[in-house]
Formats: C-alpha cells, sequence, structure tokens
C-alpha cells in the first residue's frame, strides 16, 4: 500500500494533461477537423501559463492565460484550413512546429527559472490518510479533466447542440443543406480544442515540472492524438487511456528511481513504451476494414459547399 498510492497519485497528475488535450480533440475531431498541432498548442500554452504563474504566482490565471493562448494559436489553424481550405494535415504539422519555436523563443529569458506548484484543491486535513490522499489529494487541473469526460459525454450524446456539431463532422453538405453554419461549428470546435490544449500545457509547469524547460511536454500532444483514435471518439475509454498511458509514464519515473522490482527493467524501455503503444494502436486500427473505428465519415476533408 505504501508503494501502489503514491504510485496511483503520480499517474494520476502524469495522465490529467493528456487527458485534458484528448478531450479537445475528440471534440474538435467529432466536428470533421483533423488538427494534428495539439503538441504545438500545448506548448504554447505551457510558456504562456509558466509566465503568468511566474510574474503573478495565481494559477488559475496562468491556466486562463494557458487557454487564451492555445485558443489564439488554434484560430491560425482554423483561419488557414476552414477559411482558406488548406490541407489540415500539413496545417496541423506546421502547427507543431510553430508552437515549438514560439515556446521555445517565448521561454528562453525563463530557462530554469522556477514557480510554485499548484496546491491541491482541498484542505490537507483531508487528504492525511493515504487512502483519503487518492480522493482529495490533487489540484484543481486533475477535478477538472475528471469532470469534463462526463460534460463532453453528455454534450455529445444529450444535447441538441452536441447532435449538430456530430452532424456537421458526419455529413457537413447535409448539415449545411439544412441551415447550420458548418465552417462556425468547427471554429467553435477549433477553438474548443485549442483552450483544452492550451490548459493541458499550463499544467506541465504547474503540477509536474515547476520551472520552464524547452520542449517540456515531450511529445504528449501526439499521444493525445493518437489516443482519440485508441479511444475509438468515446470519452469514457479516453478517460481509460489516458490513465493506461499515465501508469506507463508512472512506471518510468519509479523505474529511474533505481528502488525495487521496477527497476529491473530499464527506464528507457519505460519511455519508449507509450510511443510503442501509440504505433501500434494506429497500425491495427488502419488495418481495420469494416468501419468499426467510429470514425467521423467527413474527418480530414475540406468543406465545399455546391451552393
Amino acid at each position: 500500500m505504501d508503494l501502489l498510492i503514491p504510485i496511483f497519485v503520480t499517474l494520476v497528475g502524469a495522465a490529467s494533461p493528456i487527458l485534458i488535450a484528448a478531450l479537445g480533440e475528440l471534440v474538435v475531431e467529432k466536428a470533421g477537423v483533423l488538427n494534428l498541432g495539439v503538441e504545438g498548442m500545448m506548448l504554447v500554452g505551457a510558456i504562456a501559463g509558466f509566465a503568468a504563474q511566474f510574474y503573478t504566482g495565481n494559477p488559475y490565471f496562468a491556466l486562463v492565460c494557458g487557454a487564451a493562448a492555445g485558443v489564439a494559436v488554434s484560430l491560425i489553424f482554423g483561419v488557414l484550413t476552414l477559411s482558406l481550405s488548406t490541407n489540415q494535415t500539413a496545417t496541423g504539422l506546421a502547427l507543431t512546429i510553430f508552437g515549438t519555436g514560439l515556446s521555445a523563443l517565448a521561454g528562453a529569458p525563463f530557462s530554469a527559472r522556477p514557480v510554485q506548484l499548484m496546491a491541491p484543491l482541498f484542505p490537507p486535513e483531508l487528504a492525511t490518510h493515504p487512502i483519503w490522499r487518492v480522493i482529495f489529494g490533487y489540484a484543481a487541473p486533475v477535478y477538472f479533466s475528471l469532470i469534463m469526460v462526463f460534460v463532453l459525454w453528455y454534450f455529445l450524446k444529450k444535447t441538441r447542440s452536441g447532435l449538430i456539431l456530430r452532424a456537421v463532422g458526419e455529413n457537413d453538405l447535409s448539415a449545411h443543406s439544412i441551415g447550420y453554419s458548418v465552417v462556425g461549428v468547427r471554429y467553435a470546435a477549433v477553438a474548443f480544442g485549442g483552450a483544452m490544449a492550451g490548459i493541458a500545457g499550463a499544467c506541465f509547469p504547474l503540477l509536474l515540472t515547476p520551472q520552464w524547460a524547452e520542449r517540456m511536454t515531450a511529445g504528449r500532444g501526439w499521444i493525445a492524438v493518437a489516443l482519440v483514435v485508441f479511444a475509438s471518439w468515446r470519452p469514457f475509454r479516453l478517460l481509460a487511456g489516458a490513465y493506461l498511458f499515465g501508469l506507463v509514464m508512472t512506471m518510468e519515473l519509479y523505474a529511474k528511481a533505481g528502488s525495487g522490482p521496477l527497476s529491473a527493467i530499464p527506464s528507457e524501455l519505460w519511455a519508449a513504451l507509450p510511443y510503442l503503444a501509440t504505433i501500434a494502436v494506429l497500425v491495427l486500427i488502419s488495418l481495420r476494414r469494416d468501419g468499426s473505428t467510429n470514425a467521423p465519415a467527413c474527418l480530414g476533408k475540406p468543406f465545399m459547399p455546391s451552393n
């Protein structure tokens, strides 16, 4: 128990940024847009959140700044792909390169400077016992990620707005023919995905590493994109997948510590497992020929109205 509880608490912290970013990408892809720039948006959100925390010391304001930065960068993608009809895959890759370079440039003055980690949401007295720590020992973004799983499930399945968004992703021409603004819905989805990616990026300096380092997201944005496919575009599967990846990342940390049975496996192998699993999942899904992936029918296709 002394080992399992710290492992669980660590994996929840490691999985939450991935889950938040993946939930945003889920909404974007449900609207029929493929945005591969999640990594770039996360990095821009990370530097915006870090700078806000460094200067103000207010972690909630830092999360807002991270979300705003993610939205701003995502709208660049939106203008290029939705208004100018550029290739979504190429534009998403360019967005990641842009976000990586921009965050490195903006973060240069903050190199190796520390910030205060975000405190747990609930009073420390509630988390004194190890069991209660599993429930009450986390910062606000962890609970936000869990709440958003239920909110997005309800939104997509039970609301009219969610039905419209799914209709735009499944058949944009039909949605357009009955009077819905396909481009408007997709802009809203892209902005929401950018906000979630920005919050996810801000979580890295606020929850995991209290100092700035270039590329501190370490490819987690790519894992978030693959996780949406891995979960077949379903929020609760996304939750399970994010925690599975978080567990593997936690095993890497404990293996690096060099103690216990986990040290028998090289930490480099643990570090590679999430990315190997991502490749394996994408290969397996690409081999399916029966349409069982649940992918939106218009995913990645530009909207070309007939009139």
